[in-house]
Protein backbone atom coordinates (compact mmCIF):
# COMPACT_ATOMS: atom_id res chain seq x y z
CA UNK A 1 0.00 0.00 0.00
CA UNK A 2 1.55 3.01 -1.39
CA UNK A 3 4.85 1.30 -0.44
CA UNK A 4 6.24 2.76 -4.30
CA UNK A 5 5.31 6.24 -3.89
CA UNK A 6 8.09 7.61 -1.73
CA UNK A 7 9.98 8.39 -5.13
CA UNK A 8 7.49 9.55 -7.03
CA UNK A 9 6.00 13.33 -6.97
CA UNK A 10 3.10 13.96 -4.75
CA UNK A 11 -0.03 15.37 -5.54
CA UNK A 12 -0.38 19.23 -4.76
CA UNK A 13 -3.62 18.04 -2.86
CA UNK A 14 -4.32 14.45 -1.64
CA UNK A 15 -7.08 13.15 0.53
CA UNK A 16 -6.32 9.89 2.64
CA UNK A 17 -9.48 8.63 3.77
CA UNK A 18 -10.34 5.72 5.97
CA UNK A 19 -10.59 4.92 9.62
CA UNK A 20 -7.52 2.46 10.14
CA UNK A 21 -5.17 4.68 11.72
CA UNK A 22 -2.51 2.97 11.58
CA UNK A 23 -2.25 2.69 7.83
CA UNK A 24 -3.56 6.28 7.38
CA UNK A 25 -0.45 7.71 9.11
CA UNK A 26 1.83 5.53 7.22
CA UNK A 27 0.19 6.85 3.52
CA UNK A 28 0.46 10.29 4.90
CA UNK A 29 4.36 9.56 6.25
CA UNK A 30 4.94 8.36 2.49
CA UNK A 31 3.73 10.94 0.58
CA UNK A 32 5.49 13.68 2.85
CA UNK A 33 8.85 11.54 2.45
CA UNK A 34 7.74 11.99 -1.59
CA UNK A 35 7.54 15.91 -0.69
CA UNK A 36 11.00 15.85 0.98
CA UNK A 37 12.93 13.60 -1.53
CA UNK A 38 12.16 15.89 -4.41
CA UNK A 39 13.00 19.04 -1.58
CA UNK A 40 15.06 17.69 1.78
CA UNK A 41 14.45 21.75 3.04
CA UNK A 42 10.99 21.37 2.85
CA UNK A 43 9.01 22.48 5.80
CA UNK A 44 6.41 20.31 7.08
CA UNK A 45 3.33 21.94 9.14
CA UNK A 46 1.56 18.89 11.28
CA UNK A 47 -2.01 20.19 11.88
CA UNK A 48 -4.87 18.87 13.99
CA UNK A 49 -8.34 19.59 12.18
CA UNK A 50 -10.08 20.87 15.66
CA UNK A 51 -7.14 23.51 15.99
CA UNK A 52 -6.41 24.88 12.11
CA UNK A 53 -8.22 28.58 12.38
CA UNK A 54 -9.84 30.54 9.03
CA UNK A 55 -6.92 32.07 7.14
CA UNK A 56 -4.27 29.70 8.61
CA UNK A 57 -4.27 27.25 5.53
CA UNK A 58 -4.03 30.36 3.09
CA UNK A 59 -1.34 31.74 5.09
CA UNK A 60 0.91 28.06 5.15
CA UNK A 61 0.10 27.79 1.30
CA UNK A 62 1.34 31.50 -0.01
CA UNK A 63 4.34 31.30 -2.07
CA UNK A 64 7.44 31.40 -0.71
CA UNK A 65 10.04 34.10 -1.30
CA UNK A 66 13.03 31.54 -1.59
CA UNK A 67 10.59 29.04 -3.50
CA UNK A 68 10.92 26.65 -0.55
CA UNK A 69 8.39 23.55 -0.76
CA UNK A 70 6.00 23.58 1.74
CA UNK A 71 4.14 20.40 3.32
CA UNK A 72 0.79 20.91 5.20
CA UNK A 73 -1.02 17.74 7.52
CA UNK A 74 -4.03 18.44 8.44
CA UNK A 75 -4.98 15.27 10.78
CA UNK A 76 -8.86 14.80 11.63
CA UNK A 77 -10.05 16.89 8.73
CA UNK A 78 -13.32 15.88 9.67
CA UNK A 79 -13.09 18.23 12.57
CA UNK A 80 -12.29 21.80 10.56
CA UNK A 81 -14.98 24.27 11.05
CA UNK A 82 -16.99 25.40 8.18
CA UNK A 83 -15.73 28.05 7.04
CA UNK A 84 -12.21 26.34 7.40
CA UNK A 85 -13.74 23.72 4.87
CA UNK A 86 -14.66 26.25 2.16
CA UNK A 87 -11.19 27.89 2.35
CA UNK A 88 -9.11 24.15 1.51
CA UNK A 89 -11.63 23.38 -1.28
CA UNK A 90 -11.18 26.60 -2.98
CA UNK A 91 -7.45 26.05 -2.39
CA UNK A 92 -7.67 22.93 -3.88
CA UNK A 93 -9.17 23.99 -6.68
CA UNK A 94 -6.37 26.05 -7.33
CA UNK A 95 -3.90 24.62 -5.63
CA UNK A 96 0.23 26.33 -5.70
CA UNK A 97 2.83 24.31 -6.95
CA UNK A 98 5.24 24.85 -4.14
CA UNK A 99 3.15 22.94 -1.62
CA UNK A 100 1.81 19.66 -1.11
CA UNK A 101 -1.65 19.45 1.16
CA UNK A 102 -2.32 16.02 2.80
CA UNK A 103 -6.07 15.76 4.33
CA UNK A 104 -6.57 13.05 6.32
CA UNK A 105 -9.97 12.13 6.91
CA UNK A 106 -11.33 9.07 8.77
CA UNK A 107 -14.47 8.94 6.38
CA UNK A 108 -18.03 9.12 8.03
CA UNK A 109 -20.95 11.58 7.50
CA UNK A 110 -18.70 14.33 9.66
CA UNK A 111 -16.67 16.36 7.23
CA UNK A 112 -18.38 15.03 4.45
CA UNK A 113 -18.58 18.38 2.30
CA UNK A 114 -15.03 18.38 2.85
CA UNK A 115 -14.47 15.07 1.37
CA UNK A 116 -16.65 15.61 -1.75
CA UNK A 117 -15.62 19.31 -2.53
CA UNK A 118 -11.67 18.45 -2.73
CA UNK A 119 -12.67 15.04 -4.47
CA UNK A 120 -14.73 17.46 -7.15
CA UNK A 121 -11.68 19.88 -6.92
CA UNK A 122 -9.66 17.07 -8.27
CA UNK A 123 -7.73 16.05 -5.65
CA UNK A 124 -5.69 12.59 -5.39
CA UNK A 125 -7.83 9.67 -3.35
CA UNK A 126 -6.05 7.33 -1.16
CA UNK A 127 -8.60 5.13 0.40
CA UNK A 128 -7.63 3.08 3.13
CA UNK A 129 -9.66 0.00 3.77
CA UNK A 130 -9.98 -1.16 7.31
CA UNK A 131 -8.43 -4.59 7.82
CA UNK A 132 -10.98 -6.94 9.52
CA UNK A 133 -10.93 -10.00 8.04
CA UNK A 134 -8.11 -12.65 9.39
CA UNK A 135 -6.60 -13.41 6.29
CA UNK A 136 -5.58 -9.66 5.47
CA UNK A 137 -4.72 -9.30 9.01
CA UNK A 138 -2.31 -12.25 7.88
CA UNK A 139 -1.56 -10.55 4.62
CA UNK A 140 -0.67 -7.20 6.84
CA UNK A 141 1.96 -9.40 8.93
CA UNK A 142 3.13 -10.80 5.87
CA UNK A 143 3.99 -7.25 4.30
CA UNK A 144 5.37 -5.83 7.39
CA UNK A 145 8.56 -8.24 6.93
CA UNK A 146 8.59 -7.82 3.65
CA UNK A 147 9.10 -4.31 3.91
CA UNK A 148 12.04 -5.25 5.71
CA UNK A 149 13.71 -7.38 3.34
CA UNK A 150 13.03 -10.56 5.59
CA UNK A 151 10.54 -13.44 5.36
CA UNK A 152 7.96 -15.38 7.68
CA UNK A 153 6.31 -18.43 6.83
CA UNK A 154 2.43 -18.93 6.80
CA UNK A 155 2.33 -20.87 9.81
CA UNK A 156 4.46 -18.40 12.12
CA UNK A 157 2.38 -15.48 10.63
CA UNK A 158 -0.47 -17.40 12.16
CA UNK A 159 1.25 -18.16 15.20
CA UNK A 160 1.98 -14.85 16.04
CA UNK A 161 -1.54 -13.39 14.95
CA UNK A 162 -2.43 -16.01 17.70
CA UNK A 163 -0.21 -14.45 20.48
CA UNK A 164 -0.86 -11.18 19.64
CA UNK A 165 -4.00 -10.35 18.68
CA UNK A 166 -5.75 -8.11 16.13
CA UNK A 167 -4.15 -4.77 17.11
CA UNK A 168 -2.72 -3.26 13.94
CA UNK A 169 -0.18 -1.31 15.96
CA UNK A 170 0.74 -4.21 18.21
CA UNK A 171 0.80 -6.11 15.36
CA UNK A 172 3.31 -3.96 13.57
CA UNK A 173 5.25 -3.34 16.82
CA UNK A 174 5.37 -7.24 17.48
CA UNK A 175 7.10 -7.96 13.80
CA UNK A 176 9.42 -5.06 14.51
CA UNK A 177 10.42 -6.15 17.74
CA UNK A 178 10.80 -9.92 16.94
CA UNK A 179 13.02 -8.63 13.45
CA UNK A 180 15.08 -6.71 16.34
CA UNK A 181 15.38 -10.38 18.95
CA UNK A 182 16.60 -12.84 15.53
CA UNK A 183 18.63 -12.99 12.56
CA UNK A 184 16.57 -15.25 10.69
CA UNK A 185 16.18 -14.46 7.09
CA UNK A 186 12.45 -16.23 7.31
CA UNK A 187 11.05 -16.38 10.34
CA UNK A 188 9.54 -19.70 11.65
CA UNK A 189 7.00 -21.04 13.68
CA UNK A 190 10.03 -21.95 16.85
CA UNK A 191 10.92 -17.99 17.02
CA UNK A 192 7.22 -17.28 17.52
CA UNK A 193 6.91 -19.34 20.01
CA UNK A 194 10.29 -18.47 21.73
CA UNK A 195 9.20 -15.04 21.70
CA UNK A 196 5.61 -14.68 21.81
CA UNK A 197 4.11 -17.95 23.67
CA UNK A 198 1.64 -16.81 26.46
CA UNK A 199 -1.28 -14.40 27.01
CA UNK A 200 -1.99 -12.02 23.59
CA UNK A 201 -2.64 -9.12 25.79
CA UNK A 202 0.75 -9.62 28.58
CA UNK A 203 3.21 -8.98 26.07
CA UNK A 204 6.94 -7.30 27.07
CA UNK A 205 5.90 -3.83 25.31
CA UNK A 206 3.06 -4.11 28.78
CA UNK A 207 5.32 -4.86 31.19
CA UNK A 208 8.05 -1.87 30.01
CA UNK A 209 4.83 0.84 29.43
CA UNK A 210 3.92 -0.23 33.16
CA UNK A 211 7.18 -0.17 34.47
CA UNK A 212 8.33 3.30 33.17
CA UNK A 213 5.05 4.64 34.39
CA UNK A 214 5.47 3.74 37.87
CA UNK A 215 3.11 1.34 38.65
CA UNK A 216 5.35 -1.29 40.11
CA UNK A 217 2.48 -4.20 41.11
CA UNK A 218 0.84 -4.02 37.87
CA UNK A 219 4.44 -4.49 36.26
CA UNK A 220 5.45 -7.43 38.63
CA UNK A 221 2.08 -8.79 37.91
CA UNK A 222 2.50 -8.96 33.89
CA UNK A 223 5.98 -10.09 34.19
CA UNK A 224 5.15 -12.90 36.61
CA UNK A 225 2.49 -14.15 33.95
CA UNK A 226 4.69 -13.53 30.96
CA UNK A 227 7.60 -15.59 32.65
CA UNK A 228 5.03 -18.47 33.59
CA UNK A 229 3.59 -18.41 30.54
CA UNK A 230 6.74 -19.10 28.40
CA UNK A 231 7.77 -15.67 27.06
CA UNK A 232 11.41 -15.92 26.88
CA UNK A 233 13.42 -13.17 29.10
CA UNK A 234 15.41 -11.87 26.77
CA UNK A 235 12.22 -10.52 24.90
CA UNK A 236 10.87 -8.78 28.14
CA UNK A 237 14.81 -7.00 28.36
CA UNK A 238 14.56 -5.90 24.81
CA UNK A 239 11.17 -4.17 25.54
CA UNK A 240 12.18 -2.68 28.57
CA UNK A 241 15.36 -0.71 26.75
CA UNK A 242 13.16 -0.08 24.26
CA UNK A 243 10.51 1.69 26.37
CA UNK A 244 13.85 3.47 27.91
CA UNK A 245 15.23 4.26 25.00
CA UNK A 246 12.19 5.93 23.35
CA UNK A 247 11.85 8.38 26.47
CA UNK A 248 15.75 9.36 26.07
CA UNK A 249 14.85 10.06 22.67
CA UNK A 250 11.63 12.10 23.18
CA UNK A 251 13.43 14.27 26.03
CA UNK A 252 16.23 14.61 24.48
CA UNK A 253 14.69 16.17 21.13
CA UNK A 254 14.90 19.55 19.81
CA UNK A 255 12.23 21.37 21.28
CA UNK A 256 11.79 23.61 18.42
CA UNK A 257 10.20 20.17 16.26
CA UNK A 258 6.84 19.82 16.11
CA UNK A 259 4.45 17.41 14.59
CA UNK A 260 5.85 15.89 11.48
CA UNK A 261 9.52 17.27 11.90
CA UNK A 262 9.78 15.32 15.37
CA UNK A 263 8.46 12.47 13.85
CA UNK A 264 11.07 12.40 11.03
CA UNK A 265 14.01 13.61 13.27
CA UNK A 266 13.25 10.66 16.33
CA UNK A 267 11.86 7.96 13.49
CA UNK A 268 8.46 7.32 15.47
CA UNK A 269 5.32 7.75 14.31
CA UNK A 270 3.31 10.36 15.66
CA UNK A 271 1.33 8.38 18.16
CA UNK A 272 3.94 6.86 19.33
CA UNK A 273 5.25 10.34 20.17
CA UNK A 274 2.59 11.26 22.00
CA UNK A 275 2.50 8.09 24.42
CA UNK A 276 5.86 8.42 25.62
CA UNK A 277 5.82 12.32 26.16
CA UNK A 278 3.39 11.17 28.66
CA UNK A 279 5.48 8.75 29.99
CA UNK A 280 8.84 11.43 30.13
CA UNK A 281 7.09 13.24 33.28
CA UNK A 282 8.94 12.27 35.89
CA UNK A 283 11.95 11.40 34.35
CA UNK A 284 15.42 13.04 34.36
CA UNK A 285 18.40 12.37 33.31
CA UNK A 286 19.99 10.39 36.49
CA UNK A 287 17.30 8.14 36.38
CA UNK A 288 17.27 7.22 33.27
CA UNK A 289 20.73 6.37 33.32
CA UNK A 290 19.92 4.32 36.01
CA UNK A 291 17.25 2.36 35.26
CA UNK A 292 19.06 1.61 31.33
CA UNK A 293 22.17 0.38 34.04
CA UNK A 294 20.11 -1.82 35.30
CA UNK A 295 18.32 -3.09 32.19
CA UNK A 296 21.99 -3.64 30.87
CA UNK A 297 23.12 -6.08 33.96
CA UNK A 298 19.57 -7.70 33.25
CA UNK A 299 20.22 -8.55 29.63
CA UNK A 300 23.81 -10.01 30.95
CA UNK A 301 21.61 -12.02 33.66
CA UNK A 302 19.41 -13.55 30.71
CA UNK A 303 22.11 -14.55 28.55
CA UNK A 304 23.75 -16.85 31.09
CA UNK A 305 25.94 -14.29 33.31
CA UNK A 306 22.91 -15.35 36.32
CA UNK A 307 21.74 -18.10 37.41
CA UNK A 308 18.04 -16.54 37.71
CA UNK A 309 16.87 -14.31 34.90
CA UNK A 310 13.80 -14.23 36.21
CA UNK A 311 15.06 -12.17 39.59
CA UNK A 312 17.09 -10.53 37.40
CA UNK A 313 13.79 -9.39 35.74
CA UNK A 314 12.08 -8.49 38.62
CA UNK A 315 14.91 -6.68 40.21
CA UNK A 316 15.29 -4.01 37.18
CA UNK A 317 11.88 -3.78 37.37
CA UNK A 318 11.74 -2.58 40.51
CA UNK A 319 14.93 -0.25 39.72
CA UNK A 320 13.24 1.15 36.83
CA UNK A 321 10.09 2.36 39.28
CA UNK A 322 12.43 3.70 41.99
CA UNK A 323 14.14 5.46 39.39
CA UNK A 324 11.49 7.38 37.62
CA UNK A 325 10.75 10.04 40.42
CA UNK A 326 15.11 10.66 40.05
CA UNK A 327 16.06 13.95 38.12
Amino acid sequence: MLLGMAGSVPAPVTLVIGDEELLAERAVSVIVAAARAQDAGAEVHDLVGSKVTTGELTQLTSPSLFGDRTVVVVRSAHDLGKDVISEVISYARQPSDDVVLVLAHPGGVKGKALVDGVKKAGAAVVTVAKVTKPAERLEFVKAEFKRAGRGISGEAAQALLEAVGNDLRELAAACNQLMFDTQDKTITPTAVARYHKGRAEVTGFNVADSAVEGRLGEALEQLRWALGTGVAPVLLVSALAGGLRSIAKVAGAPRNLRGGQLASHLGMPPWKIDRVRRQVKGWGPEGLARAMQAVADADEQVKGGGADPAYALEHTVQVIVASRTGR
